[in-house]
Formats: structure tokens, C-alpha cells, sequence
């Protein structure tokens, strides 16, 4: 023990400090919290493993944050499909103490419960459950750390990358210039770089310059020159006529590691030099308003009128807006780090809560009453209202209640199999009808107090939470629809 931390593992086990960390599907059975492996223990020595439901959802929106798009259901679904304990990870359990019995409960562990969630893509907002699960309780408990861990983090880049599409295109997804994740190497490893690409390109970004990821997931790859290219050079113009030789269905050159102005000659000269095609120069630095607006006059005097303008270097969505606001002739937006990281914004809190469980052959549903913590009891599902095509409100009700509106809990899992199979362009497609149909005042990134969206309680899960806390409070949320409290969503 040192400071307080424990830095030895048990006899037997070999550590490699220089892991990189990955984990093969079956070592994902061990991305757990300690104390699920506890609770689960006791449950299965109690005989407490009937049905139960929990549900996942964000007990306050994060910062800067007026709505979330979900994503990573997918991914955290496949995983929990294909979850399993396999004797090196029986192994490390036994050899931290896990029960003889638990462990043997586990060498046979697959998940058999149904889960219902939002479809990635989906716009979202606090205290709605973006995914329920109903599965026998240990089931149920040991899948909380991982979805947590898929879920969240999807859903913050969504989210962001939504913002950054959204001011490319002056509040309209897809509209403006084309946004591009241009983020692995300030993402916070290999799993979130993969993940971030395609939460982007979800979202509405066109492409990743993360090859690994365009790989995986059928995504376009994308990329120009490093300023270290350049530098390589006795000049810039030989430089850039070298890169167009060499590369000429690429030709997008980098014009600012010298002098901007003179670098936009430079690729004018060298296109017509060699007689190769000018896609496009990219602008990492400077005022880029100026810059852009110098650039596309060259280009436009010099005829390369298709050629496109790219803006980088520590881009966020505030920045786009201005820069959209005052016409700057830009058409492509390569954000990485904001992107990537959600730096403004960089996480999202949610929580996985039992909500119901059966007791002699029947639910009851069950809920916190902590200050400041108290959860809504019973299986739920939102519905969503529309206004001439713009969302007005949702309804937070009991899933057996049966509203107007749109219901946006699917079928995800049945019986442990997936069954909520998309391909990309239907999320994308998902996203850019959710983002185009929110209030126009939600598509305009913005960090000042905003009025909040309506989510209000149906009166039938207003009587029900009314009856589970024992308080009238609640009840009289049912009445008029009243907007729920934040402090009803917290868990």
C-alpha cells in the first residue's frame, strides 16, 4: 500500500505495467465496479435473483448543455450480447476472493434479459431513460459498470459534435460547411478515438482523419499535409509541387507554416506548375476570417473556383458560429480536440437506477427518496409531442401507458439477442431529423441560461411516484402536466 493506494496484485498474477489496456470480449466481463461482483455474491447467496428493471438516464444536463444526442447503445449492446467469463477471468476472480459459487454462476453467464432503449441518434434530455433493461437482478447488476462506460462517453461526443454541425450549417444540420473529426491524437486513448469517429460521423460530421476508425466502421477517411512535410523542403513551392505530384487525388495543401498570403500563392503557382488539380488549401492558424476571405480571392482571380478553404487548429462551436455569422468562405471545418474531448463539456452523468422488481409473482415498483436523489419508480417510457414539425414537450410515463405522441424507447434486446440492428446512415439520418426539429433557439449553440424543455410527468406516473414516496408532491406534478424538477430526475 502506498499513499493509501493499493500498488500489489494476488499471488500468482503477473503484472506488465506497459499494457496497452485493450480488452478482448471476454476480458469486458471484468469491466466492472468491485462492488457489483459484491452485491451480485450476496444476491445469489439470498436467492435474490427474480426479474428486476433498471433504467439509465442523465440526472442533470452537463454544462453548456441544452439537450444530449444519444450514442453508443450499439456498441454497449454488442458487448453485453457477447459478454462472457472465460477461465483466465474466473481465474482473477477466484484469486480475488470471489465465492466458489458465484464463480460458478459466472462460467456459465450469458445475458438472457430484454432491453429497451432510444435509438442512437436520438435527441434526448434529464431524467429520461435512454436505455431500461429487464433482466434477472445478478444479469441486470453486472452489465451497469460497462453500459455506464459505453454510454456516456458516446453521448458527450455525440453531443458535441452535434453543436459543432449544427453552427457549420447556421442551425441546420448539413447546411454549410462539412464537419471532419480530426481528433485521435488529443483523444484520451485508442478506444475513444475509434468511438469518437464514429459518435461524430453519427452526429452529422462527413469524415474522421482516424484511419483505424474509417476501417471499422465503413467511414471516409480524410487528411492534408503536417507542417513537418513542408519544412522537409528547401521551399514551400517545391513542397507543395512535390505533394501534387505525388499525390494529386489528394492535392490540399497547408498554407500557413511559413506566411499565409505567400503560401496561397505558393499553391496557386505549384498548381499550375505541374498542372495538377488544386482541391483545396487548409488555413491551422491566424485570423482565419481574413485569411479566408485573402484566400478565396486568389483562388477565385486565379480561377480555382472549386477549390475548397479548410479551417483546424482548436476550433469549437462558438468559433464556427462567428465565423459562419460573418460569411467567412470556408467549407470545411476539421475540429479535433473540442471534438474529441468535449473539452467545454466533458462528461455526462449518467446513472443506472432499479426502478421495479418482482416480488411473489408481481412488480412493485420502487424508488429513492434521498434529498436531492430521488429517482421516479416503475418501468417508463417517454413520449414525445411535436408542434408543425418542431418537438414541444415529453411525456414521462409508466411503459403500460399507452399517449399521444412519439414513443422513443425501442426494442433493443430480446432474450439476450440484438435486435435493434441499424446501419450508419440511418443514425446519421436519425440525428439530422432530431437536430432539425428542435426549438430554433436549442440549434444555436450558446452558453447563456436558456429556458428549459418541457418533460413533464403523465398523471398516471405522478400517482404512482405520489403513492411509492408517500407524499403528495408528486402527485401534483400530474396535474397540468407541471415540467418535473431536476430534483426528481437525480439519482
Amino acid at each position: 500500500m502506498a499513499n493509501g493506494v493499493a500498488t500489489s496484485r494476488p499471488a500468482g498474477a503477473v503484472a506488465d505495467i506497459n499494457d496497452h489496456g485493450l480488452l478482448s470480449p471476454a476480458e469486458t466481463s471484468l469491466l466492472t465496479d468491485q462492488y457489483e461482483l459484491t452485491m451480485a455474491a450476496s444476491y445469489l447467496a439470498r436467492g435474490m435473483n427474480e426479474l428486476a428493471t433498471f433504467e439509465l438516464f442523465v440526472r442533470h444536463l452537463p454544462p453548456h448543455r441544452d439537450w444530449l444526442l444519444v450514442a453508443g447503445i450499439g456498441p454497449a449492446l454488442r458487448l453485453v450480447e457477447t459478454m462472457r467469463f472465460g477461465s483466465r477471468e474466473l481465474d482473477s476472480l477466484q484469486a480475488l476472493g470471489v465465492p466458489s459459487p458465484l464463480l460458478e454462476y459466472l462460467a456459465g453467464f450469458r445475458f438472457s434479459g430484454d432491453v429497451e432503449a432510444m435509438p442512437e441518434g436520438t435527441v434526448a434530455f434529464a431524467g429520461e431513460p435512454l436505455l431500461r433493461v429487464t433482466a434477472p437482478r445478478i444479469e441486470a447488476q453486472l452489465v451497469e459498470t460497462l453500459l455506464l462506460n459505453q454510454i456516456n462517453f458516446q453521448t458527450a461526443i455525440a453531443t458535441k459534435a452535434a453543436r459543432l454541425v449544427l453552427a457549420a450549417g447556421a442551425g441546420t444540420p448539413g447546411a454549410g460547411g462539412s464537419v471532419v473529426d480530426f481528433s485521435p491524437r488529443r483523444d484520451h486513448g485508442t478506444d475513444a478515438a475509434m468511438k469518437a469517429a464514429r459518435a461524430a460521423v453519427i452526429a452529422g460530421a462527413s469524415a474522421t482523419s482516424n484511419v483505424a476508425a474509417a476501417a471499422r466502421y465503413g467511414l471516409i477517411p480524410v487528411g492534408t499535409m503536417a507542417h513537418s512535410y513542408v519544412m522537409s523542403f528547401p521551399s514551400e513551392l517545391e513542397a507543395f509541387r512535390t505533394f501534387m505530384v505525388d499525390t494529386p487525388d489528394n492535392a490540399v495543401l497547408l498554407v500557413d507554416t511559413y506566411d499565409t498570403v505567400d503560401g496561397v500563392a505558393n499553391a496557386i503557382t505549384a498548381a499550375r506548375v505541374t498542372g495538377v488539380h488544386l482541391k483545396g488549401i487548409r488555413l491551422d492558424s491566424g485570423d482565419r476570417l481574413e485569411l479566408a476571405r485573402a484566400g478565396r480571392a486568389m483562388l477565385d482571380e486565379a480561377g480555382l473556383h472549386d477549390a475548397q478553404i479548410v479551417a483546424s487548429g482548436d476550433l469549437d462551436e462558438q468559433q464556427i458560429c462567428s465565423l459562419v455569422a460573418a460569411d467567412a468562405p470556408i467549407d470545411v471545418w476539421g475540429v479535433g480536440t473540442d471534438l474529441g474531448t468535449s473539452r467545454d463539456s466533458p462528461t455526462v452523468g449518467g446513472v443506472y437506477k432499479l426502478v421495479a422488481d418482482r416480488a411473489g409473482g408481481r412488480w412493485r415498483p420502487v424508488a429513492k427518496r434521498s434529498a436531492a436523489k430521488a429517482t421516479l419508480p416503475g418501468r417508463k417510457q417517454v413520449f414525445r409531442c411535436y408542434c408543425d414539425g418542431v418537438i414541444d414537450h415529453d411525456v414521462l410515463a409508466m411503459a403500460s401507458e399507452s399517449l399521444a405522441g412519439q414513443p422513443l424507447l425501442e426494442p433493443a434486446l430480446r432474450e439476450g439477442r440484438m435486435v435493434l440492428t441499424e446501419s450508419l446512415g440511418e443514425l446519421r439520418a436519425r440525428a439530422a431529423d432530431g437536430l432539425r426539429s428542435l426549438p430554433d433557439a436549442l440549434r444555436r449553440p450558446g452558453r447563456g441560461p436558456r429556458e428549459p424543455y418541457a418533460v413533464v410527468l403523465s398523471p398516471g406516473l405522478a400517482q404512482l411516484t405520489a403513492a411509492v414516496r408517500g407524499d403528495a408532491s408528486a402527485r401534483e406534478l400530474g396535474r397540468g402536466h407541471s415540467t418535473v424538477p431536476s430534483t426528481d430526475h437525480a439519482a
